[in-house]
């Protein structure tokens, strides 16, 4: 059954909801995000359905993230569709982190943004080969959001904060080191994944599907992340981004090289309120929390001009060239960065 660009099917006694927007890479629109709220509460509440499943229609993606575009019209046109979209989408992620039955994403291929808050918060997250997780924000003049600040800083260490400010995509063995992933599995075999969900008894557990997963599951290769881990907590784990910068110059090595090349590569704006939301998340005592608080962000940001040169430069113009204001970090007064932290009204209902 098909409702708009989202697949509902059931086999056996798993429900399996399918992404079908292969040519955006999946990305969300506002229906897609109302359709799998309602989607996942009725699925909650059938007797029959053992599991959930979500993946992505394409062998490109999971899901790229929110339908950029569309936010950014809806910024220009101030009509308020993007701050709806921000609401919904978050407490969508809520309901996917507290949800009752095992909710089993698989990420294969580009999960990125939004495409984390689908499988990230979810019990059980599968990734494959061709999985190239980010959380890009700070590429386009914008902030992790989806409740990143809360997952990211339950990374080991400071790899949390290096995902967060450097945007960078990272493969399977990175996503399951970082937390933000459980199991490999190649993805010819994702088929089999549903099918043998699919055969299970009505009332199966968490544990149960933890078991059936490990069954299917292959070894994961080597992590980048974990092997940097020692450059990534010296220089990562300063209270600034300036700070940051100056021990990543300080680091000897192509790692600690590329990663400052690129941080100075995207917003400054973004970076320095990308890193006060990290830290406020690693000391927030739930995901509510974090979501909200990012809410607020998210609704400044239709009034920050890095957001709209952001998106112009990666997917209007497609120039990748992005003219950021201002164009340092040391440019950035701190009266801007506590602007930007303004609470949301009316706050997040979750």
């Amino acid at each position: 059954m098909q409702h708009g660009e989202v697949i509902i099917e059931r086999q056996g006694t798993a429900g399996i909801i399918r992404l079908n927007r292969p040519r955006a890479l999946n990305s969300l629109t506002l229906p897609m995000i109302r359709t799998l709220t309602e989607v996942l509460d009725g699925f909650a509440s059938e007797s029959n359905v053992a599991s959930v499943v979500i993946t992505g229609e394409g062998e490109r993606g999971f899901c790229a993230g929110g339908d950029i575009r569309a936010l950014h019209e809806s910024a220009r046109a101030g009509d308020g569709l993007a701050g709806t979209f921000w609401r919904e989408e978050f407490r969508l992620n809520h309901q996917i982190a507290s949800y009752p039955k095992p909710y089993v994403a698989l990420m294969d291929g580009i999960t990125m943004g939004g495409g984390v808050g689908l499988s990230s918060h979810g019990r059980h997250r599968i990734v494959t080969e061709r999985t190239r997780l980010a959380m890009p924000e700070t590429g386009i003049g914008y902030v992790p959001d989806i409740g990143a600040t809360w997952l990211l800083p339950k990374a080991p260490g400071e790899a949390g904060t290096w995902l967060g400010l450097t945007g960078l995509d990272i493969g399977a063995a990175d996503a399951i080191y970082a937390g933000l992933a459980d199991l490999q599995v190649a993805s010819p075999r994702l088929g089999a994944v549903i099918d043998a969900l699919s055969d299970l008894p009505r009332g199966s557990t968490a544990s149960d599907v933890d078991a059936l997963l490990q069954a299917l599951a292959e070894p994961q290769g080597e992590s980048r992340l974990r092997q940097n881990a020692a450059v990534i907590d010296r220089a990562f784990g300063f209270g600034s981004v300036e700070e940051i910068l100056a021990a990543l110059a300080a680091e000897e090595g192509e790692f600690a090289t590329e990663t400052r090349r690129v941080l100075l590569t995207r917003s400054p704006t973004s970076l320095k309120l990308a890193l006060r939301l990290l830290r406020a998340g690693r000391a927030s005592s739930s995901l509510a929390e974090c979501l909200g608080r990012e809410l607020g962000v998210c609704l400044q940001m239709l009034d920050n001009p890095d957001f709209f040169e952001g998106i112009r430069a990666a997917v209007i113009d497609k120039d990748r060239n992005p003219r950021w204001s201002p164009a340092s970090v040391e440019a950035v007064p701190a009266e801007t960065v506590e602007r930007f932290l303004k609470p949301a009204e009316p706050p997040l209902s979750l």
